[in-house]
């Protein structure tokens, strides 16, 4: 079991940047892959992005690519998302995931139905 707690969230203002951090429980962290998701009321919970166990294989969707960055730290069970260039589209909830069934393996997994366990979420607002 894998316990998920978000935070770093926001208000920031468009083009500003915000760091998300996602702490992670137990001593299997490092085995799970992670992905962050956002969810708005009128949309489904999409990937942003998603990374390997070791951190050497990563996913990102097409709205974020190049301005996003997902990273993580094994030795201190957390997982990272670091948004440049925010645009008040990027306003949603955001949400940390683990998936153990690609433990290590190279596939970052970028489905929601791939995911075992959730945070609780940390909202962003982008003010334009």
């Amino acid at each position: 079991q894998v316990q998920l707690v978000e935070s770093g969230g926001g208000l920031v203002e468009a083009g500003g940047s915000l760091r998300l951090s996602c702490a992670a429980s137990g001593r299997t962290f490092s085995m799970y892959a992670m992905g962050w998701f956002r969810q708005t009321p009128d949309k489904e919970r999409d990937v942003v992005a998603a990374i390997n166990w070791s951190g050497d294989n990563t996913y990102y969707a097409d709205s974020v690519k190049g301005r996003f960055t997902i990273s993580r730290d094994n030795a201190n069970n957390t997982v990272y998302l670091q948004m440049n260039s925010l645009k008040p589209e990027d306003t949603a909830v955001y949400y940390c995931a683990a998936d153990r069934i690609s433990s290590y393996s190279g596939y970052a997994p970028r489905f929601r139905y791939e995911y075992d366990y959730w945070g609780q979420g940390t909202q962003v607002t982008v003010s334009s």
